[in-house]
């Protein structure tokens, strides 16, 4: 039987309209979805912008006082001009964009001070030129505003737009600068947890790799802690420095070239009992490393006043020590209270200092010695109070810890350091 070419029918059946009426309206809603998210993050969406400024202020006498950025002037004027500074942006249009602003040094000039400042903004992308000349009109219209503590000449104004990176160099570079944190702390004995880049001066001080005591970073190189901590070796070979918030593993890890004890301290005695660490190599500011303000030799810290002690000390009396750097709050004690019959029957000297609570429980402890006990002043910039040295257990009644007081020692450690 012949067989004859029969051609292959293929059936095709086309989709329904609605189904083709899906797809369309499918791929237009991920179009639709994805041009709206473009433009929210192009146009919409807040991004934060980071400027550097400066400006002249009249009619003040020469002094280079005003260039030391721990001095009574340089806080004085830096405290008018960042007040100024805040409220004209929370008064103005752009209130909800302002982050933050500091003045970040002043140079003295002839019968002037130029203030060169430091300002964080967000806003959207969109609207990043119109925010930058409002931030310079509403700046310019403050050095406008005359007033009796201050004169400024509105025309000196600059204002540049810097990178987030040169920013937080500006930032890092000044002493007891820190990322901001909660105002509140928790209740070292008492203490808790601190966060990162909470106490970016905080250093442990390890001797043959394990934690052995505290230090404040109080430059690139050097550091300030207690002299007991060299009772048994002050070989610069057994010992490095670390920071950040974890105490194991090290993080920054840096290695020591010479240790000073001060030349008065005798072993076994409390006097005089401060020491500087000098590194071999810099220290490679950041976010969570740099350097907290030496005091000035005359200034003055109330009994009273609020100040912080941290460490990565026992959490009580020959207790377990953490692995986080513990903070605690905690107030300086008036020194003839401190030395009552029932507290320390005058032991505590001029160039010491009590902190804590008569009543106990909030303290420094072993492995503590040589931290720091630090103020924040008005401006939120943290001075270098004390130094943890010795005390009675830890968190006893009428037994509050007892700290070097660095004022006492600020012309020591300049003579030492140069700083």
């Amino acid at each position: 039987m012949p067989f004859t070419c029969r051609p292959i029918r293929t059936s095709r059946t086309s989709l329904p309209l609605w189904m083709i009426a899906l797809i369309v309206f499918g791929v237009l809603a991920i179009l639709g979805i994805t041009i709206g998210l473009l433009v929210h993050f192009l146009a919409i969406e807040n991004r934060t912008y980071y400027y550097q400024g400066s400006f002249k202020v009249l009619d003040i006498p020469f002094n280079r006082n005003y260039e030391r950025e721990t001095s009574p002037e340089n806080n004085h004027l830096s405290k008018i001009l960042e007040t100024k500074m805040i409220d004209a942006f929370q008064n103005s249009s752009i209130y909800r964009q302002y982050i933050n602003s500091q003045v970040i040094t002043l140079v003295p000039d002839d019968n002037s001070v130029i203030a060169h400042i430091w300002l964080i903004f967000k806003a959207p992308r969109s609207m990043k030129e119109s925010t930058t000349r409002r931030i310079e009109n509403i700046l310019r219209q403050m050095l406008n505003n005359h007033s009796r503590s201050l004169t400024a000449d509105p025309n000196s104004l600059r204002l540049v737009e810097i990178s987030k990176v040169n920013a937080e160099k500006i930032i890092n570079s000044r002493c007891g600068r820190r990322a901001r944190m909660s105002a509140t702390y928790d209740r070292i004995k008492g203490g808790s947890a601190a966060q990162e880049g909470e106490w970016p001066w905080q250093a442990s001080l390890k001797k043959n790799g394990q934690h052995h005591c505290g230090a404040s970073l109080i430059s690139e190189k050097y550091l300030v802690t207690a002299a007991h901590c060299f009772r048994k070796t002050q070989n610069p070979r057994n010992y490095t420095v670390s920071f950040g918030t974890k105490v194991y593993p090290s993080y920054m890890q840096h290695y020591v070239k010479n240790i000073i004890i001060h030349e008065n301290y005798m072993q076994g005695e409390q006097h005089d009992d401060i020491a500087i660490i000098e590194l071999t190599e810099e220290v490679l500011f950041n976010n969570v490393v740099h350097r907290v303000c030496l005091p000035e030799a005359t200034q003055v810290f109330l009994p009273g006043e609020g100040v912080v002690v941290t460490g990565w000390g026992a959490l009580s009396y020959d207790g377990v020590y953490p692995v986080l750097l513990q903070k605690a709050p905690v107030k300086i004690i008036d020194t003839n209270t401190c030395n009552s019959k029932e507290g320390y029957y005058g032991l505590v000297k001029d160039t010491m200092l009590c902190a804590g609570y008569l009543e106990g429980n909030v303290d420094a402890c072993q492995g503590d010695s040589g931290g720091p006990l630090v103020y924040p002043n008005s401006r939120n910039i943290w001075y270098l109070v004390g130094t943890v040295s010795w005390g009675t257990e830890c968190g006893k009644i009428n037994k509050p810890g007892v700290y070097m007081r660095v004022t006492a020692y600020r012309n020591w450690i300049a003579s030492k350091t140069h700083i």
